[in-house]
């Protein structure tokens, strides 16, 4: 895992461990990289709680932090309609999504949580889907449900759709791009309570929240990093199912595709995508052959909080000359933070505070494999 947390046995977070994380990842400017940065630099979501608006006030912002009473209220709110928050530590959050660099550190599930920890595929494609390519979606989510994957995809109209239907009776996972409570779209309110009867609905997003466009790459980052592959089977050209794909590939996942006819402008991203060296798709049995030997391969790390005696020392705190010599060595093109300590002179840690303090202020943004740039 990319910027570890403490490893260990799981025995859940406490309750109010869980409204600290909540709080934080919460928190403006704060995603699941600097959420999992600040865990392993402060110990722990209090400590980190108490020091994040001093960092972003030292980056020249000032930070609202969700309050106490904010946070537990949206906990209640989710159980009121069934939902829970589960940890990236605990023991019902899908233990391949874990290992992923972005990985959300709480996710909100609706449902039967334990269908998160078995074998997924997801099967996604176009809204304006084809009837065939409708047909196609429901024979192999159907086929690969009876063999014992979970189907995961994103609730959309179209080839989504048709592959929770086709798997309803075997377990489905709906990821949402909005919160548990604003289902999109609308006409799929009935799909999204059918599907919690046997499987669940995911989100990382807060109660009430009304999906944006950018939210949906963000929920497919989520449907490929549960899964062991992506089986696309309509796309356009530009269709957000070839993110998913894309995404799918760069976290180490299978990528597959059903060929589509060349004058079908939905199965142009799909024909490229078996260009590119995607496996190709006519029926559940291309999926397994492929899958059946990684099946014993599941992840098994899990992800705590330290207990206080194990906590890191407080970090010191950085002065105004290694401030002015890492915004110097930044720029637009990502760089690792190992890089950055070397070039400017400093510890790792030290480099760190100055991170959160840009980033934090909306200066900076972290990608995969520590690496990070001016914004």
């Amino acid at each position: 895992m990319s910027g570890q947390l403490l490893t260990g046995k799981s025995d859940g977070l406490s309750d109010q461990q869980r409204i600290d994380w909540l709080r934080l990842i919460r928190t403006e400017n704060i995603g699941p990289r600097t959420f999992r940065a600040l865990i392993n630099e402060f110990g722990a979501a209090a400590r980190a709680l108490e020091r994040v608006a001093v960092l972003a006030r030292r980056g020249g912002r000032e930070l609202r932090i969700p309050t106490h009473d904010e946070a537990a209220a949206e906990i209640d709110a989710a159980a009121k309609i069934g939902v829970r928050f589960i940890a990236i530590g605990e023991n019902d959050y899908p233990p391949r999504l874990r290992e992923t660099d972005d990985a959300p550190p709480l996710l909100t599930v609706r449902g039967q949580p334990d269908v998160l920890t078995r074998p997924a595929i997801a099967v996604v494609g176009s809204r304006n889907a084809s009837v065939a390519g409708s047909r196609m979606a429901s024979i192999l989510a159907r086929d690969l449900g009876q063999a014992g994957f979970i189907v995961v995809s994103g609730l959309a109209r179209g080839i989504d759709s048709a592959s929770h239907r086709a798997s309803l009776e075997t377990a489905t996972v709906a990821v949402l791009a909005g919160g548990q409570d604003k289902i999109y779209p609308a006409e799929n309110i009935g799909l999204a309570d059918a599907i919690v009867e046997r499987g669940a609905t995911v989100s990382e997003m807060p109660m009430g929240w009304e999906p944006r466009a950018r939210d949906f790459p963000r929920r497919n980052r989520i449907i490929a990093g549960i899964s062991l592959g992506v089986v696309v089977v309509e796309a356009a050209e530009r269709s957000g199912s070839l993110i998913t794909a894309r995404l799918a590939n760069e976290s180490g996942r299978e990528v597959f595709a059903v060929p589509g006819s060349p004058i079908d402008p939905r199965a142009g991203g799909t024909n490229r995508l078996l260009k590119e060296g995607a496996t190709l798709v006519t029926s559940a049995a291309d999926v397994i052959e492929v899958l059946t030997p990684i099946l014993g391969s599941t992840p098994s790390a899990t992800v705590r909080e330290p207990d206080a005696a194990e906590r890191s020392p407080e970090p010191a705190a950085a002065d105004d000359a290694l401030r002015a010599r890492i915004v110097a060595l930044l720029s637009p093109a990502p760089v690792s933070i190992d890089e950055l300590a070397r070039a400017a002179g400093a510890t790792s840690s030290a480099v760190q505070i100055v991170l959160f303090e840009l980033e934090l202020a909306g200066r900076l943004e972290r990608h995969g494999g520590g690496m990070v740039s001016l914004t």
